[in-house]
């Protein structure tokens, strides 16, 4: 499944809150207090090349520089707009980019990064990026601190009727286990066609887990465009943005699924969204989960949950809470205010902070239509909003927040928009900025 920049989003999810939005426009009056600081704008130097439009969160070192990637810019072309690269950016908003993807001839490196950064103990970095690679669908990449890339494993290496047996188009960051053993998925390709689980060695060995529509009708899901956590055992959880048993979304493919994958290729849908009317416990979930101390698995949807006409008949997506044995609450579901100024559609996952409170962004609401926030939510499901974008004028704060948060140790959240900056609301390349709650 190709992927476009943010614009083509707002149709990925086949009719999500974030198009319904759009088309109202609506622009709410309401004012946050001015605690976000931007610490980098990017697209500050000619064609770009220092980056633009970051999709993905950020990642920090021990010295607080921050980590990330951006779909587009760079030196090199990709559709003329640079095919994106890693970035490095100091405590005091320095930006430095560590490697710059389609450096190789037919970009055998990788291409369009979606996905953020993880580290080993050594310092070295970890990613992937969708498209490029020996076979043009996508790669695992690892970089060293000096910025030297190495492809540990391209896709669509193995081939059986026109389908990438292997995987294809990776979206999400990868995981290690405790053997150094990298794990991810892929949005296409498998047996089915319909996205993977993979498991790469530290040699670059690939083997696939588990492909999805292994089920009639998908009912086991497809489409993961979130990546997986593992458990103390080494159990695999994840979720998949479209299929599962219920076909009640508008495109009858099934609303998404949370899923369990065991070490030996065990299978188990936790959760099939829309199983409710309305679809009011959640539809379409583009982030994954994180664990709680107790093992209930927490994450978003990006429809689904409170009905608004500001989101149409699907709602504004949800907070949900899945117990191990797979029951599932709502915790919060958006546009519970008027204009939705408490968010709308959030696409990122969540981080908890030491008392158990859940923050996460949304890619809509807040001032505008397609603003976003920064929000807190409670255990108890209680939700404050800590920053809604566009408060400055141009939206030099940036907007359209599509990336989870990432703390430092003072309590400081750290992230990205796609957009905004210098360069206005949308013609803007996007911001990492910095939140004191």
């Amino acid at each position: 499944m190709p992927h476009e920049p943010f614009q083509g989003k707002i149709s990925f999810a086949k009719r999500s809150a974030i198009q319904v939005l759009l088309v109202l426009g609506v622009l709410v009056g309401a004012a946050w207090s001015q605690t976000e600081g931007v610490l980098y704008s990017f697209c500050a130097q000619n064609n770009c090349i220092d980056g633009s439009n970051p999709e993905a969160g950020l990642v920090l070192d021990q010295k607080g520089n921050l980590y990330g990637t951006t779909y587009y810019g760079g030196p090199s072309s990709c559709e003329g707009v640079g095919c994106g690269l890693v970035f490095k950016v100091g405590p005091k908003g320095k930006e430095t980019a560590l490697y710059n993807f389609c450096a190789q001839r037919d970009c055998t490196d990788g291409a369009l990064p979606l996905a953020g950064l993880i580290f080993d103990q050594k310092g070295n970095l970890y990613g992937t990026t969708q498209a490029g690679g020996a076979h043009g669908y996508g790669v695992v990449f690892k970089l060293t601190p000096e910025g030297k890339e190495t492809v540990l494993y391209s896709f669509c290496a193995h081939t059986k009727a026109a389908v990438c047996t292997d995987g294809a188009s990776p979206r999400a960051a990868v995981v290690f286990d405790q053997k150094g053993n990298l794990y991810g998925t892929t949005t296409g390709g498998g047996a089915h066609g319909y996205g993977t689980v993979f498991k790469l060695t530290p040699k670059g060995r690939e083997a696939v887990l588990y492909s999805f529509c292994a089920q009639n009708n998908c009912t086991d899901g497809e489409y993961p465009y979130a990546g997986v956590i593992l458990d103390l055992t080494g159990n695999l959880y994840g979720t998949t943005s479209s299929g599962g048993a219920f076909e009640r979304c508008e495109d009858a493919s099934g609303c998404g699924v949370v899923f369990k994958l065991t070490p030996k290729g065990k299978y188990t849908v936790l959760h099939n969204f829309c199983a409710q009317t309305n679809c009011t416990d959640g539809e379409y979930p583009y982030a994954g989960v994180v664990f709680d101390q107790r093992g209930n698995l927490y994450g978003t949807t990006v429809e689904g949950g409170h009905s608004d006409i500001s989101c149409g008949s699907y709602g504004c997506g949800v907070v949900f809470k899945l117990t191990p044995k797979g029951k599932e609450t709502v915790l919060y579901s958006f546009c519970a205010q008027s204009n939705c100024t408490d968010g709308a559609a959030p696409y990122a996952g969540l981080v908890f902070d030491k008392e158990g409170s859940l923050y996460g962004t949304t890619a809509g609401g807040g001032l505008c239509a397609l603003c976003g926030v920064v929000f807190k939510l409670t255990p108890k499901g209680r939700e404050t909003v800590l920053y809604s974008f566009c408060a400055q004028g141009n939206c030099n704060d940036g907007v359209i927040p599509t990336a989870g948060l990432t703390f430092d140790q003072k309590g400081n959240l750290y992230g990205t928009t796609v957009h905004g900056g210098p360069g206005g609301y949308y013609n803007g390349s996007g911001v990492v900025f910095k939140l004191t709650p």
